[in-house]
């Protein structure tokens, strides 16, 4: 039974206003960002900080006042670097945290509005319904059939009954029914509030990614480490000094590990994060930007990703004929013809059988919107344009009991009471499946209303059946012996850039599915125009039978539980699942898929709290461009880490092969550090900041098992870091027998090798387009700052180097440019031949 205490107003915009001042927001305190020392002590505390620390010390001791002022220049310079990258990764994702705010629904005054929930302060009135989160500790006063999964709260898996007087805490879950509650408690006081303050100092685990790419660094420390020391014992044999060669060997350890890349990494995922933010797509949890770039299935409801999401009710059957509606949006403008006694029955039916309401138009939004389910607000607009004022009818018919809809049952049963009569009106509005058997609606052509809705959901329409009856107050409240009332077709355009979103996947070679819980005849025509053409749809009875959903792409009558069968079974072929959804009951999936993507304006609190991926468009384009970015960003750090490590695997070469060929030391160690500063700072994050390659989503997907180094990486990495090792040893030995300055030569072809390499690793641009771009700049001021010693007296001095001629330039760049261009020449035929294979398959 369903039991109500006096409803409050609640609180006026100026009353919620001084509250919010005198309580504060509705939220966590968030830990405060380390001081600036202190992000440079975490700096310095990186082992390859460390050595070079420890070789400052060294040299020091040694009064090498050259190698030292080097060593500390980079040391400062590096740390620099890291904690501006390390503010702007934490700048982008505080950003990230509040675009993906939740919401509330409260009312004030006597109008209902949707606030962030941080702006709910103690007394606000606040209003409830499946799928939301409560934002703050509540005293309930209405109650209707109000069940909460407080699991977040006591662990306990079972949802809780709950009654009018009770209380409801923050954080927990709305699971079934509606009800409405005066906050009582907010912020650090609310239960969730006093938990949250114990883990607010919790650092953020790192990434799947981040985590590989640490345990590969420590790999290739370890290598690095044991080759230095190869090159520090070759020198002492040849009689070298040994604080001369500890200082090398440290000097080339720091150069040749990329100490960089866990800086790179995290400020690509976090400035990726927030370009999604930017295309409408709000990433929740870090780990999704790097997962996106490997989905190969992408599941999507219907209804608000691949249609409009704003419901229409254009056409009412009734036994005495169909009428038309006209009007545009949610606006209640508009109207129906013909009118007829038995369409007013039936506008009233749905009016009344009805939990939405209409939200007119204010100065910021100049248009109508629906609070609540839009198809419920599409039923409001069209009792509007009927002539039926839902807003004097709800106050004359009062509700006095009700059987809330659930995906189970697939309907909704309201009772009311009658002005100026005794008997109750039972009304009851659902699938046509469910409605018209003769078990419900006994009385009315059900025969022809079947008929007719077939017809509506082949032509694309959401077909919902209304029936009706009049009992007398003592009568068992059931939901059967009801008399057809009529049907209501809804329509959803599809958006008019579905079909090219399911044109783009096939060519990204993603696969679509297409989930929905409407008819199958509703389901095969939207799949017919936005070009899905599967041959087939796979209902939920089937999937119950034991149909294997791998052998389908278009789904109907779906059950959101079943939906965890259709991830699980993809899964289990090995694909990497994106899955949209926007119920509460669609949480259990969005949490099994790889990628849980929810929708932002249309979608229930629940969905985007156990999202990875939140749409703020609710548009499936704004996936594409999110599995896009995912793809820019993993082939970004693959692409820092051919050019990184490459460089430092000539760097080691020439180090190890150099002394054979009779170069006692072939760079001395603020050379190496010099190198190493110039080729690993700015490119390096600017490789990280490349935009797409225009071909990406003319690619399929790369496969989940592959290594960060696989795919041909560490071979492509060997053969460019071999080649820069090879051209910067010819010029040291051309230097040599010509009697030029060798080592400066060394270090000039090495350098500008590295560099040289940046760019022809550079995206390609999207033909008729050419601007300059963050890698051409950083690239440049390096260069200049890599021949710039050489010139300039001072400097010269302090990195041991000697003045080239212009002809040694000459010669140094000519050589320097090799590598850049067999990277070029490699990339041409490439893609040459990849030509060459589309051409003669499209043949």
């Amino acid at each position: 039974m369903t039991v109500r205490v006096s409803a409050p107003r609640g609180l006026s915009t100026r009353q919620a206003a001084l509250a919010l001042v005198e309580h504060g927001p509705n939220t966590i305190p968030a830990p405060r960002p380390p001081s600036p020392w202190l992000r440079v002590l975490a700096q310095l505390r990186d082992p390859m900080i460390l050595l070079l620390i420890a070789a400052a010390v060294l040299t020091a001791s040694l009064h090498d006042l050259t190698d030292l002022t080097v060593i500390l220049v980079v040391v400062v310079l590096n740390t620099t670097v890291g904690v501006v990258q390390e503010i702007r990764a934490e700048h982008a994702l505080a950003a990230l945290n509040r675009l993906a705010a939740p919401h509330a629904t409260v009312r004030r005054g006597d109008r209902t509005t949707v606030i962030r929930s941080a702006d709910v302060v103690p007394g606000d009135v606040v209003l409830l319904q499946a799928g939301d989160v409560v934002p703050a500790d509540l005293q309930l006063f209405d109650a209707v059939r109000l069940q909460a999964d407080e699991s977040a709260l006591t662990g306990e898996s079972v949802p809780v009954e709950k009654e009018p007087t009770g209380e409801l805490y923050a954080g927990t879950v709305v699971t079934r029914g509606r009800g409405a509650g005066v906050v009582t408690r907010t912020g650090t006081l609310s239960a969730l509030g006093k938990i949250a303050v114990l883990l607010s100092n919790q650092r953020p685990r790192a990434t799947p990614l981040q985590r590989r790419l640490a345990g590969l660094s420590r790999v290739l420390s370890i290598v690095a480490v044991a080759l230095s020391a190869v090159v520090a014992v070759a020198g002492l044999i040849r009689g070298l000094p040994l604080p001369s060669m500890v200082v090398t060997a440290v000097s080339l350890t720091v150069a040749a590990v990329p100490e960089s890349l866990p800086a790179v990494v995290t400020l690509a995922l976090a400035i990726g994060a927030h370009r999604m933010a930017q295309r409408a797509a709000v990433v929740r949890k870090l780990p999704a930007v790097e997962t996106l770039g490997a989905v190969t299935v992408v599941a999507t409801d219907k209804t608000g990703t691949l249609t409009e999401g704003i419901m229409q009710a254009e056409r009412l059957w009734t036994e005495s004929g169909t009428a038309i509606a006209s009007g545009s949006g949610y606006d209640p403008a508009g109207a129906l013809e013909p009118s007829s006694a038995a369409v007013f029955r039936l506008l009233r039916d749905v009016a009344l059988c009805n939990d939405a309401a209409l939200r007119p138009p204010t100065a910021d939004d100049p248009v109508w919107r629906p609070i609540g389910d839009p198809t419920e607000a599409a039923l409001l607009t069209l009792a509007h344009r009927g002539g039926v004022d839902p807003g004097e009818l709800g106050p004359a018919c009062p509700r006095v009991y009700e059987l809330p809809f659930d995906s189970t049952r697939k309907r909704m049963t309201t009772f009311h009471e009658q002005p100026g009569r005794d008997d109750v009106l039972v009304i009851g509005k659902g699938a046509p499946e469910v409605l018209l058997t003769p078990e419900v609606t006994p009385y009315g052509d059900i025969v022809r209303a079947k008929a007719v809705a077939a017809e509506l959901s082949a032509a694309g329409f959401r077909v919902l059946a209304v029936a009706d009856k009049v009992v007398s107050p003592r009568a068992p409240r059931t939901e059967d012996e009801l008399h057809l009332a009529g049907l209501v077709a809804i329509t959803d355009p599809v958006r008019h850039n579905a079909a090219d979103v399911v044109t783009s996947f096939g060519r990204a070679g993603v696969d679509l599915l297409l989930i929905t819980g409407d008819a199958p005849g509703t389901a095969l025509a939207v799949a017919e125009r936005i070009g899905l053409r599967d041959g087939g749809v796979i209902t939920g009875a089937d999937i119950d039978h034991g149909t294997d959903p791998t052998t389908g792409h278009v789904f109907a009558r779906i059950r959101p539980e079943q939906k965890l069968d259709i991830v699980g079974a993809w899964q289990e072929h090995g694909h990497v699942v994106a899955m949209t959804g926007d119920g509460v009951n669609d949480a259990p999936a969005l949490r099994r898929a790889d990628i849980g993507v929810a929708m932002g304006r249309g979608g229930t609190e629940v969905a985007r709290q156990a999202a990875d991926l939140v749409l703020t468009d609710d548009d499936l384009g704004t996936v594409e461009a999110a599995i896009e970015e995912g793809r820019r960003i993993y082939t970004n750090i693959r692409t820092f880490l051919r050019y990184a490590l490459s460089g430092g695997l000539a760097e080691i070469l020439v180090m190890l092969i150099g002394p054979l060929l009779g170069f006692a030391v072939p760079l001395l160690p603020g050379q190496i550090l010099w190198i190493n500063m110039l080729t690993h700072g700015l490119p390096g994050v600017a490789i990280g900041a490349e935009p797409a390659d225009p071909e990406a989503m003319r690619r399929p997907p790369r496969s989940p098992q592959e290594q960060i180094l696989g795919a041909g990486l560490w071979q492509r990495i060997a053969a460019t870091g071999t080649l820069i090792g090879a051209v910067t040893l010819v010029a040291a030995s051309w230097a040599h027998h010509t009697g030029a300055p060798w080592q400066t030569m060394t270090y000039l072809v090495l350098g500008l090798s590295q560099l040289g390499v940046a760019l022809a690793l550079r995206r390609p641009t999207t033909p008729g387009t050419h601007r300059l771009r963050f890698l051409d700049a950083a690239v440049g001021g390096a260069v200049a700052l890599h021949i710039l010693p050489i010139f300039v007296a001072p400097v010269r001095s302090l990195l041991g180097l000697q003045l080239l001629t212009a002809p040694q330039v000459l010669v140094a760049l000519a050589l320097a440019v090799l590598p850049a261009a067999a990277i070029v020449v490699r990339r041409h035929r490439g893609a040459r031949a990849a030509s060459t294979r589309a051409l003669v398959s499209s043949k």
